[in-house]
């Protein structure tokens, strides 16, 4: 009889009789994404908008860390039929999973690349006057009649028209002839600061502006901007960051649900014999009787190294702090105030979750949720709930 072939182990052997590997066994750490709540947290915004006003999705930075192409087919599911992105390349990408909807590229026109935006079908956000005659002129020599979307400038000082720029455009009749239809966008400065005359300012320039555009769609809200009231409404609101879980409205309580969560398996427990230093550089001390316990998670996972000696996590209903500096693929905790029952090897430590929130994470590194988000690493076994074909 021919012996088995190392490929092929001999029935009944160890190796056939060994259970199959699972990518979250070994992978170091285990990202949840939550598309049902991403949904959820969608039809909450848009239940906040006056009636008439669309709600848009923005998945751009790959969903804001979350997988672009999952969270806007999720939300496409939904009812949502414009999204928008920032790169060009997102828009290639995206565009041919979401045939009916608007796919809304933030960057702008490539010139060279007009003829690739009109055969994927992408709505450039045309961001100067330079733009604005380009798509111009090629869908007019084209004989297409696209959307548009004219990005108008009035406080961020960034991208969009300056505000006589945009004036100059609506009192040129022609200008947007070869366009189906247009949308006059703009984007606030400081909407998650309601009490701040910024958002009064750029209000009232953006309305000047509108006024001169009387066929067009208007957009002005990003997710703070739909807490602000009715008056940012308008056509079309753009939230993003509170899609995914983040607190729009700042030092008040999350009106979104919590949609991602961080597991780092334990894969090492120590106690301390005797008082000495934790990690590189020496920057944290443990007496002896402490017990640290080392996590397969770092920077190279988008774990900020700011959360070094700042951060904390948790196991079961214990909190522990982060002792010693994050380092390229482990932290490490300080669990001395945990059982030893409560803290093994293959245990798991949540570093996002129900007792962490993103925006929780982002004070404690000195940044923002969106950070923590965008930085969420490729490492990282995912797996999502409530995903859709």
């Amino acid at each position: 009889m021919a012996a088995a072939r190392p490929s092929e182990p001999a029935e009944g052997s160890a190796a056939s009789a060994a259970p199959a590997r699972r990518p979250e066994d070994s992978s170091g750490a285990l990202l949840t994404i939550d598309l049902d709540a991403i949904a959820e947290n969608w039809r909450r915004l848009r239940a906040r908008l006056r009636a008439g006003a669309q709600c848009a999705g923005v998945v751009k930075a790959d969903g804001y860390g979350c997988g672009a192409v999952k969270v806007a087919k999720r939300l496409h599911a939904e009812g949502c039929r414009v999204f928008f992105v920032a790169r060009t390349d997102e828009g290639f990408a995206l565009k041919p999973h979401l045939p009916d909807a608007e796919v809304c590229v933030l960057d702008g026109l490539v010139p060279s690349l007009a003829n690739d935006y009109a055969a994927a079908g992408l709505v450039p956000v045309l961001n100067d006057p330079a733009q604005v005659e380009a798509w111009t002129s090629y869908c007019v020599a084209n004989e297409l009649r696209p959307p548009v979307v004219i990005h108008v400038d009035t406080g961020m000082n960034r991208l969009g028209l300056s505000e006589a720029d945009a004036l100059a455009l609506a009192a040129d009749r022609d200008a947007l002839r070869a366009f189906s239809d247009a949308m006059v966008m703009s984007h606030l400065v400081v909407s998650e600061e309601p009490d701040n005359p910024i958002n009064a300012r750029q209000l009232a320039a953006y309305e000047r502006v509108r006024a001169r555009f009387p066929k067009a769609k208007a957009s002005l809200a990003n997710s703070s901007g739909i807490f602000l009231g009715p008056a940012y409404h308008f056509d079309l609101a753009r939230p993003g960051y509170a899609l995914y879980g983040g607190n729009p409205t700042p030092g008040k309580p999350n009106p979104m649900r919590r949609a991602v969560q961080l597991l780092a398996r334990v894969i090492a427990v120590r106690e301390v014999d005797k008082a000495g230093t934790v990690g590189y550089g020496a920057t944290a001390r443990i007496g002896a009787g402490g017990r640290i316990a080392t996590i397969a998670v770092g920077y190279a996972d988008g774990y900020l190294r700011s959360l070094s000696n700042r951060g904390e996590a948790w196991i079961g209903s214990h909190r522990v702090p982060i002792i010693g500096r994050v380092s390229m693929d482990l932290v490490t905790l300080d669990v001395s105030s945990v059982p030893p029952e409560a803290c093994q090897v293959g245990d798991h430590a949540e570093l996002i979750g129900a007792h962490l929130g993103v925006d929780d994470v982002a004070e404690r590194a000195g940044t923002n949720g969106y950070e923590i988000l965008t930085s969420l690493g490729p490492r990282y076994h995912r797996a999502y709930l409530g995903e859709v074909d």
